[in-house]
């Protein structure tokens, strides 16, 4: 036996529904912190210096999700990318 049910709720619903907290305010907050720090990137240093700032594991958690990436290119195109 097999039943659907489907739901029309909002996100906010959802999370409500569900006991989720509500990180909207942090999700605001993160977001503009993002913005501001793209005000005055001039070159391709400065953004790179940007986004490493914002990686958890700085340069190390850059190089994993690269490696990450390569693996799944290599794995949709069926051979190891280099």
């Amino acid at each position: 036996m097999k039943v659907t049910v489907d739901v029309d709720c909002t996100p906010a619903e959802a999370r409500s529904f569900l006991g989720l907290p509500d990180v909207t305010p942090i999700h605001d907050k993160y977001i503009k912190t993002m913005l501001d720090g793209f005000d005055g990137v001039a070159n391709v240093e400065q953004m790179e210096t940007l986004f490493k700032s914002f990686s958890p594991m700085g340069d190390a958690g850059m190089r994993l999700f690269q490696q990450m990436m390569n693996m799944g290119l290599a794995g949709m195109s069926g051979g190891e990318k280099k």
